[in-house]
Formats: C-alpha cells, structure tokens, sequence
C-alpha cells in the first residue's frame, strides 16, 4: 500500500490485508503537535502509546488520543495491578523494539497488557506510527482494536 517507507509495521498490516493509508512527514516529528500537523489530522485522532511498569515488574502499554494524558493511578486500578510508573526512555526501547516517539500497540518486543482508553473509540480513523518519525499511518480503529486485542477502559486523566 505504500512505495515510500516500508516497515515491519506497514508490512504487517498488509500481511493482515488492513487498509491503511500512510501519512508522511516532511521532517522527523518531535511532538504530538507536529506529527498531527504534518499528517494534515487533529491530535486526537493520534494513538499515543506510554508504557507502564508496576511493582512486580508487569508492564503495560497505555494508548490514548493525542490530545489527552494517561493517568497510571486508573490503569492500575483497571488491572487490578500495584502502584504504575513509565519506563525509562531506555526500557520504552527495549521493551517495545521502537524509538520514542514511535511505539505502536503491535508487535512489541515484549509481550504486555495492551490498554486503549474507551475514547479513541469516538474515531472512526486513528493514526499510529508506521515505525518511522517520518510517516504515520491512518487505518480504522476498528481494525487496530481487532490486531492489539486491548482492554478498554478509563485511563486518562480528568
């Protein structure tokens, strides 16, 4: 579906025949606000993805829109897991298998419990990164929900 950037993500998700659409960058994204700019999209369209480390050493992936801020206190409370911290940028690289800035809920490097608050299910169209700074990718949230498997929930911030 795309000539342009091709990664484990885009050819992923055209081994699972997901229609998305890519949305390249002029210059490496540094904020939400600039990648959202640059994908010609609001920020709450954007899938921002934290990672989260209990007590135990249980991690866990939070997504949300762009716009918004994951609150560990209610994806603890979501699991049913002991006190939740972010990860070091280090551990996100790990982790993940991606740079900051890059981390999509899908083939991480370690398995962990995928959590999407229930308000990215208000956009019909999510993007997520393509594994690149320098293109996102735009595809249904239906179909990104079908390929994390994740719990929803209340997970941001008020």
């Amino acid at each position: 579906m795309t000539d342009t950037v091709s990664t484990h993500i885009t050819q992923y998700l055209e081994s699972q025949r997901v229609h998305f659409r890519l949305l390249p960058h002029q210059t490496p994204a540094t904020t939400i606000e600039d990648a959202a700019k640059q994908r010609g999209i609001s920020p709450q369209q954007m899938v921002k993805s934290i990672v989260l480390r209990d007590m135990s050493n249980r991690y866990a992936i939070a997504c949300a829109p762009g716009d918004k801020s994951v609150d560990p206190k209610k994806v603890r409370a979501l699991l049913g897991w002991r006190r939740m911290t972010c990860v070091s940028m280090d551990e996100v690289i790990s982790l993940t298998g991606y740079q900051i800035g890059t981390v999509v809920p899908l083939l991480l490097r370690t398995p962990m419990t995928i959590v999407f608050d229930q308000q990215l299910l208000a956009e019909p169209e999510v993007t997520i990164s393509s594994g690149s700074n320098m293109a996102g990718l735009a595809l249904s949230c239906e179909d990104l929900i079908q390929l994390a498997q994740p719990l929803l929930g209340d997970i941001c911030r008020d």
